[in-house]
């Protein structure tokens, strides 16, 4: 809440792939990188390991079953509940448990006031270090929409909330074999929810978006990644500076 709070910024992505891709990623100044959760299943011998030995950055990552909070916590910073699943009570008992910090992504689904369920199950486990993400609610056929009400709903429950810049983008299922999406709206939207005043911003990087394994058509380069980064981080100053008094 200081107008010189710096706003976190979360980068993200989807499909790890290969040792050179996730340092190279590292060695830019984010604040976090998220691995991706396949390597939950293979012990996390890489890359959160490799990761977290540098020190450089915390590592976040998704767990899909409750088995895997307890190994993810060994190397892992901040443990992710995917939206699809963050309804599912075992798992949301198994990360608290583990004493981290999770972020629970809000399902597309879900109806924002509708988050206080879930983190009193977190909190029955004794962890209130929450944090909520908005990454936009189902609107028909194949397409989401960022209703802005919703941050400021959630943020009532005195969390910190986090906007999910691209995966709001997406377009479920438009490519048939895929999910689509158009991140021409990146922009406009990341601005809007830094108008509205959140936590942090949330997005996907790859250093060649149309070859990403995953996510490719709402992937940022790291160009507008940079420039994302310098509009909002402008706005969200001011609209801190302006809160404050």
């Amino acid at each position: 809440g200081e107008a010189d709070a710096r706003l976190p910024v979360f980068l993200r992505t989807d499909a790890v792939e290969d040792d050179r891709f996730v340092v190279g990623i590292e060695e830019e100044p984010w604040q976090v990188v998220r691995n991706h959760a396949e390597f939950v299943a293979r012990e996390l011998e890489f890359p959160a390991v490799v990761i977290g030995e540098r020190g450089k950055v915390p590592v976040l990552t998704d767990i899909h079953e409750p088995w895997q909070a307890q190994k993810a916590a060994q190397v892992a910073d901040i443990l992710q509940i995917p939206a699809f699943l963050c309804r599912q009570t075992d798992l949301l008992l198994a990360a608290g448990k583990t004493g981290k910090i999770i972020n629970v992504k809000k399902g597309q689904f879900l109806p924002p006031a509708s988050i206080g369920n879930i983190i009193k199950k977190i909190e029955s486990t004794g962890n209130k270090k929450i944090m909520l993400t908005e990454r936009g609610a189902s609107f028909g056929y194949g397409d989401l929409i960022v209703d802005m009400r919703s941050l400021e709903i959630m943020k009532r429950t005195n969390y910190p909330v986090i906007f999910d810049l691209t995966h709001s983008l997406q377009k479920p299922g438009a490519l048939a074999t895929g999910t689509g999406g158009d991140k021409s709206f990146a922009y406009p939207l990341a601005r809007a929810a830094a108008a509205v005043g959140i936590a942090g911003i949330f997005f996907e990087a790859h250093p060649n978006p149309p070859k990403a394994l995953s996510d490719s058509a709402n992937s940022l380069d790291m160009k507008e990644a940079y420039t994302m980064i310098s509009q909002t981080k402008l706005i969200d100053k001011a609209v801190k500076k302006c809160l404050k008094k």
